[in-house]
């Protein structure tokens, strides 16, 4: 049986955040995550473009845009959507992810899903730099490692 994965070797890679700035307190530490993540993965500053958008609902159209230009490899997408006490969590939620995991899809580029959803700001916290770690770099590894085998897949390389 030939096996193949993606590699954590970023060098050479063209990686876009998409970033929420709703709850930036959070999601600003998910971007700093993304970017350690990136830069221990070998990637350039240079070949990393941040494009924020006002909240994670708005995050599939500039994906979309990033993905569709063919300029990426990959697609990292942060955000924060925190319970409240209406249903306005349910449709951002959800929206966001769909939309996200449509780009993919239609695009055939990674693009990661890195919005946290959480009942509190305790939690997201704990989910960006705490105790959880941070789920910026966490995404950041993962789009390295699909950006990577994507490229393995293209070339036929079984390892």
């Amino acid at each position: 049986m030939r096996e193949v994965e993606g590699s954590l070797h970023g060098a050479g890679l063209r990686i876009a955040i998409v970033a929420s700035r709703f709850n930036q307190l959070v999601t600003s530490l998910l971007v700093e995550g993304a970017k350690a993540g990136l830069r221990d993965a070998g990637v350039r500053e240079e070949d990393v473009l941040l494009a924020w958008v006002p909240g994670s609902f708005e995050i599939p159209v500039v994906a979309k845009r990033l993905a569709s230009s063919g300029r990426f490899d990959a697609i990292i997408c942060l955000g924060a959507v925190i319970r409240g006490e209406t249903a306005h969590f349910d449709y951002v939620a959800g929206e966001s992810a769909r939309g996200i995991a449509q780009v993919a899809r239609e695009t055939g580029v990674p693009c990661v899903f890195g919005v946290l959803t959480t009942n509190d700001t305790t939690q997201a916290l704990e989910r960006a730099g705490g105790k959880a770690g941070n789920k910026g770099y966490d995404s950041a590894l993962t789009a390295v490692r699909m950006a990577t085998l994507l490229r393995a897949l293209e070339r036929g390389d079984p390892s």
